[in-house]
């Protein structure tokens, strides 16, 4: 029985998620700033991607995707993210002259971060965004009014998220059928 019991408790240990991987929120209802985002898993980076009228930048900027380990071995699974799912969006400054680069652009200096949170209790539409300024612990919400509320309902590939973006969930929401239908 005595060896029971430490299995027993590394068991619920070892199952219970990383706090530091699940949305938290201050008293006020800010999210605080997931500070091991980059042990979480990458999905992917984009380089100069733009989404609104304007053309793209002389000096395009990465922007790197991470989301929980949770959520993402769900979506393995399902094809969907559970509820608590939580994204980063770290943007980058980049380069094209330095070192030995001779063409092409690469990461350079931090410049802001943006998360992205599913919460179905405590958002009407089940998903919040947060943009995180300079050195920011903690962020407002933005109000629903904000464009990325409505540009990720009408071009988010699964469940409001941009899964054509990632290559390595598209396959995987194709065959498990939760591709939106156009999204590609």
């Amino acid at each position: 029985m005595n060896r029971v019991l430490p299995l027993f408790a590394f068991l619920i240990a070892a199952s219970a998620q990383d706090p530091s991987s699940t949305p938290q929120f201050t008293a006020k209802g800010e999210l605080v700033r997931p500070q091991n985002y980059r042990e979480w898993v990458y999905l992917s980076s984009g380089v100069g991607m733009t989404y609104g009228t304007g053309g793209p930048s002389r000096t395009p900027v990465f922007d790197n995707v991470f989301v929980t380990p949770a959520a993402y071995r769900s979506f393995l699974q399902t094809g969907t993210w559970p509820d608590k799912t939580m994204f980063v969006l770290e943007i980058r400054s980049s380069a094209t002259e330095g070192s030995i680069n001779k063409g092409g652009n690469y990461q350079t200096g931090f410049q802001r971060m943006e998360a992205e949170v599913k919460d179905e209790s405590r958002f009407p539409g089940k998903w919040g965004f947060f943009p995180f300024e300079s050195g920011a612990n903690t962020s407002k919400q933005l109000p629903v009014s904000a464009s990325c509320y409505s540009c990720h309902a009408e071009h988010g590939a699964v469940d409001n998220t941009f899964v054509q973006f990632y290559p390595t969930l598209l396959d995987i929401a194709k065959r498990k059928g939760t591709l939106k239908i156009g999204a590609q």
